[in-house]
């Protein structure tokens, strides 16, 4: 059995009529699936963003505006939106809304009630067209804020969130039109009054409701002798004139002190009376005791004296080091331990006010003489023989180094470099060559190392200093080294003028070996 294209394909007496009806069947569902294509490709994914959060969104909307609708968002006129709301939709775009604040501002008796966009406490009232005193309060929420506070929708007294629509954001969605209680921001007026502090005026703004609470709170000191009209507990009214009659203001600086106080007296004598300041000694004044005394002068007592201090300080000693052949190679005796000498200086220091002026050296001499510390280190190579997994081995020295590796990718050396894979004697960097400091290890020395094995100090490295030594391994065979572990110069003994009988005490790297 065959289908029916096939038939219509060999029979040529099919009739006219079934053929064409079979092409309108097939025509109509080609035009559907176009249909539900091009309906499907409508289909847009957006991020809606409202005040900083994000919600998803699909839709087949047109515009902005119609895709917000559509998803349940609603808006006050005062919001923001941005593309606007008439701007076409694009896949992945991303609608940023930013929601006005419901506000009820409370000032000079009168309640207004809006919504801005405004970001801080002096733009919503710079929007509202109400000026602000130096010294007047506002209020948000019942507490005090300054006018670079911000507004924010975390700000409100209650806020309640709901949502609408068909779709299914990301987070819990948010109806942009904001429920529950407004800001409550309220201005405090300040009383202003004119202020007479010996003959010099100003105006003081205030919300305090005496005389003394003004003072107070400006920082204005009254001292005895001072007289002030109206008395401190008259209660303020607006636009009043407050009089200070003062005293006469003088500074006195006295024993690392400064004294700020007011006086009556004729001298700078009276004045130092007046405080209980006495002078000893070789004690100086400026200006002199009988100068009389003006308005806001500066009197400084300078406090004087001498004594004498002895000083110690310490002589190092030195410490040298002494071969003893009866000793075996890499031990170390004490021979002599060494000793800090001491000198001792005499000074005569003249003080003002607790403070070093002049210092004069009088006498000095060596108290005790520093002793030398000696060291004595073995120069006896003793020969011995350890059996390894390698086979037996002859070596005249032990030495605990830290191990790490490299392979000739990782010498520093680009493949172009006419020295890539070639080490310091010259030879391949392969596995069994091993860099050293040539002033630990000689150059040319067979060494031991258990778990990597026989190895020829044929390289240095810049890092490569004291008993640090980095065994090569061949490209693509890299085994990672950083541990301590005891090698061994094989035989033969090398010349004594090649051998470092002393060796350094470094590097100090912890075991890293797990």
């Amino acid at each position: 059995m065959v289908s029916e294209d096939v038939a219509i394909k060999r029979s040529p007496w099919l009739p006219l009529a079934r053929i064409r009806g079979l092409w309108v069947v097939a025509f109509m569902a080609g035009a559907l699936g176009l249909l539900v294509a091009g309906w499907r490709q409508t289909d847009a994914a957006l991020i809606v963003e409202v005040d900083g959060q994000r919600h998803l969104v699909r839709t087949h909307a047109p515009t902005v505006g119609e895709a917000l609708r559509q998803a349940g968002f609603e808006l006050a006129p005062e919001d923001r939106v941005s593309p606007g709301l008439s701007e076409p939709l694009w896949p992945g775009v991303v609608i940023q809304v930013r929601r006005a604040l419901p506000v009820a501002l409370s000032v000079d008796g009168q309640v207004r009630q809006f919504r801005t966009q405004a970001k801080t406490a002096g733009e919503l009232l710079q929007e509202a067209g109400v000026p602000i005193g130096p010294a007047d309060e506002i209020w948000l929420n019942g507490e005090r804020v300054s006018a670079n506070t911000p507004l924010t929708a975390a700000s409100l007294p209650s806020r309640q969130v709901s949502q609408r629509g068909g779709t299914r954001p990301i987070t819990p969605s948010v109806d942009l039109a904001l429920a529950g209680d407004p800001l409550l921001l309220a201005i405090r007026r300040a009383t202003s009054l004119t202020l007479d502090d010996q003959g010099v005026t100003r105006t003081l703004h205030t919300m305090q409701t005496t005389v003394g609470q003004v003072l107070e709170e400006h920082g204005i000191s009254l001292f005895l002798g001072d007289e002030v009209i109206p008395g401190l507990q008259e209660p303020i009214t607006s636009g009043m004139t407050v009089v200070i009659h003062r005293s006469v203001p003088v500074t006195i600086e006295v024993d690392g002190r400064t004294i700020r106080t007011r006086t009556r007296a004729q001298n700078v004598a009276g004045v130092l009376g007046q405080e209980g300041i006495a002078l000893l000694g070789k004690d100086s004044v400026q200006p002199e005791l009988t100068a009389p005394v003006r308005p806001n002068m500066s009197i400084r007592v300078t406090r004087v004296r001498e004594e004498l201090a002895v000083e110690f300080d310490p002589i190092p000693f030195k410490t040298v080091w002494v071969p003893d052949p009866a000793m075996e190679l890499d031990s170390i005796r004490l021979v002599q331990p060494g000793e800090l000498g001491l000198i001792k200086r005499r000074f005569r220091i003249v003080m003002e006010d607790n403070r070093e002026v002049a210092r004069y050296l009088e006498d000095a001499w060596v108290a005790q003489t520093p002793v030398t510390k000696t060291l004595a280190y073995g120069t006896k190579i003793v020969v011995r023989t350890l059996e390894t997994p390698d086979g037996p081995i002859e070596y005249w020295r032990k030495i605990r180094v830290y191990a790490v590796s490299y392979t000739a990718a990782s010498s520093g050396k680009s493949l172009a470099h006419p020295r890539y894979g070639y080490t310091r004697l010259g030879v391949k960097a392969t596995k069994g060559i091993v860099a050293v400091d040539p002033s630990v290890i000689p150059l040319r020395t067979r060494i031991y190392v258990p778990g990597y094995g026989f190895a020829l100090a044929a390289d240095t490295g810049g890092g490569v200093r004291g008993k640090l030594i980095d065994l090569c391994f061949d490209v693509g065979k890299y085994e990672s080294w950083h541990w301590w572990v005891d090698i061994y110069l094989l035989t033969p003994v090398p010349p004594a003028s090649r051998i470092r009988w002393v060796l350094p005490d470094y590097p100090r790297f912890p075991d890293r070996k797990r």
